[in-house]
């Protein structure tokens, strides 16, 4: 699998996952919150099946 997620992108999408998640699970939003886990995984694993479909490639190098 290549990745096609980086840099900014990538730091971005860990954060406000990380920030959707914590609201959830402290109470401050309601179920929706939990979809930070979305994100989360695209920024960790650096791969978005959403950017495969559209042909974007925000990682400069594209490694395996």
């Amino acid at each position: 699998m290549k990745t096609n997620v980086g840099g900014i992108d990538r730091v971005i999408r860990i954060v406000v996952g990380l920030a959707l998640i914590i609201a959830a699970a402290t109470g401050k939003v309601g179920w929706w919150g939990w979809l930070g886990v979305i994100p989360l995984a695209t920024g960790l694993f650096s791969y978005c099946l959403l950017y495969t479909l559209f042909g974007i490639n925000t990682c400069p190098t594209g490694k395996k």
